[in-house]
């Protein structure tokens, strides 16, 4: 490398890192972007995940609801983002031949689901959309706050103006108000979901684990919408690389970070070399935990390694498969969140199994299908023998269950349980369905938090760096410098996080890597 000095070096070029890439090079600053792949965009990428086979599934990250409007206009982002018409399905274990649709065209359809599982649910219809009118009222106050300096707690109630729903999300236990609010544990169960997604947290434990999750899965956009990004995550990550670069950010694939010094300098190892670069703020794109062992300091506040708790699995399937319920389409109810043996009772059940070093059964699990949306993921081949693409997101499976030395078990037993889940409520096996690829394999492949932690540096696989925080300093947080203000200290004045691991900075959203960049040139510009 020629240049060695930047105003900026961003360790990690994930999304977030590209987002911040894009800001400050826009600001006219000197940024350089190591990566330790030899391609950007961490998590959110797209790949041909089976010989042979043209169809490039969003791997590892695959919806997005987080992701600002104001980024997309601010960066002059070309993605297109779909909202999909069936928010989801969710059939009842005990009763498989029924179910419940939430078919945003057609809110009589989602009535008469509910009457039909009967049992109480019919009365749910008209609680559960009072529920998520609550739940708007959070979205609408607290959205537009996460590209702006952290609010207080005090001035985040106070955006809300309404006590009592703020104590009941933030103040109570989730499993709370949802247990008081919803009476079928189908309801209850398709609700609390949302304070799940790679949460390892009982719904009434007093740490409020689920309420965070819970929060940041229903205010995105004010809407808490979840859609689908046309040609797949991997264009949300190309067109963040190409703002970067179009703005002179250089970009250094194949980049290993190893040590981060607090006076900025930054060593890795390209090319068989080992090089130097230094930077008057360094941001770290990478967990917490990673960052702690790059500075070889246990000075940062992070207080114990991250555990994720979901297992992943993708197939390509030769068409949707046959449903146990007969008065829903396939193309329904995978055409949103296909919710799997999600009872509120079997939430809690899961959880408390797989804290006892079980594999929970059944496994709570959700899908969706992309290609129902935007077959544009496959080849023309594909789309005209009516392949389809399903990813499953399993829950409660803590990264506790996976060694080293279990993993290739322990993935083919997790496999193997969302496969059974799955089919639980199918009318055909859903192996029957898989496609093969080139050497004649079945078309399905998982990554368990191992896998996520070996493929993407995620410390125990966690897909959020660590705990989730709430989108708010608390009252008595510091709030002197531009990182404290924007979510992004580290404790050292020279490093800023600009990841998942920042306060705000979980899922696909930009917000980690936007909140850093202004943290940076506020800091920068004294």
């Amino acid at each position: 490398m020629e240049k060695t000095q930047f105003d900026v070096v961003i360790v990690g070029g994930g999304h977030n890192g590209l987002t911040a890439a894009a800001y400050l090079a826009r600001a006219g600053k000197s940024v350089a972007v190591l990566e330790r792949d030899q391609h950007f965009g961490g998590a959110a990428i797209s790949a041909a995940a089976f010989k042979g086979v043209d169809a490039r599934l969003s791997r590892y990250s695959y919806l997005v609801s987080l992701f600002p409007e104001r980024i997309i206009r601010e960066l002059g982002l070309s993605i297109d983002l779909a909202r999909r018409r069936y928010s989801s399905y969710t059939p009842d274990p005990n009763e498989p031949g029924t179910g419940l649709l939430i078919d945003g065209g057609d809110p009589n359809a989602s009535r008469e689901s509910f009457v039909r599982v009967g049992h109480g649910a019919e009365a749910d219809f008209d609680a559960l959309e009072r529920f998520y009118t609550d739940t708007g009222k959070l979205a609408r106050a607290l959205f537009p706050t996460v590209c702006e300096p952290l609010p207080t707690r005090t001035e985040a109630r106070e955006l809300l103006g309404d006590d009592e729903l703020w104590k009941a999300f933030m103040e109570n236990p989730l499993g709370q108000v949802i247990t008081e609010r919803l009476s079928h544990n189908l309801v209850r169960g398709l609700v609390a979901t949302d304070a799940l997604i790679g949460t390892f947290t009982s719904l009434d434990d007093p740490s409020l684990d689920a309420n965070r999750c819970f929060l940041y899965h229903v205010i995105g956009n004010q809407t808490g919408d979840w859609d689908i990004p046309l040609g797949g995550m991997g264009s949300v990550s190309r067109e963040l690389e190409r703002a970067a670069r179009e703005a002179g950010a250089v970009m250094l694939p194949g980049a290993d970070v190893k040590t981060i010094s607090d006076d900025g300098s930054v060593r890795f190892q390209r090319d068989g070399s080992t090089q130097v670069v230094h930077g008057e703020r360094v941001l770290s794109n990478v967990a917490p935990w990673v960052l702690q062992g790059l500075l070889g300091s246990p000075s940062m506040p992070v207080a114990a390694r991250p555990e994720g708790a979901q297992i992943k699995v993708n197939l390509l399937l030769r068409r949707l498969p046959k449903l146990l319920d007969t008065s829903v389409s396939p193309e329904a109810a995978f055409g949103g969140t296909f919710h799997i043996n999600e009872r509120y009772e079997q939430l809690e059940d899961a959880y408390q199994a797989a804290v006892d070093g079980a594999i929970p059964s059944p496994l709570p699990s959700e899908i969706y299908c992309h290609s129902l949306t935007d077959p544009s993921i496959l080849s023309e081949e594909l789309v005209a023998a009516g392949v389809q693409t399903l990813t499953v997101f399993g829950l409660h499976t803590p990264d506790r269950l996976v060694t080293e030395e279990n993993n290739d078990q322990m993935r083919a037993k997790l496999q193997a349980a969302v496969l059974e889940s799955l089919n639980s409520v199918l009318a055909e096996p859903i192996e029957d369905l898989l496609l093969s690829d080139a050497d004649g394999n079945p078309c399905v492949e998982a990554k368990t938090t191992l896998d996520l932690e070996h493929a993407l540096n995620m410390s125990g696989g966690n897909i959020f760096h660590g705990n989730l925080q709430w989108p708010f300093l608390e009252d008595d947080e510091p709030r002197d410098s531009p990182a404290e203000r924007w979510g992004v200290a580290t404790g050292h004045p020279r490093i800023f996080l600009c990841g998942a691991g920042a306060r705000r900075g979980g899922g696909v959203s930009g917000l980690g890597g936007h909140n850093a960049a202004m943290a940076v040139l506020e800091d920068l510009a004294g």
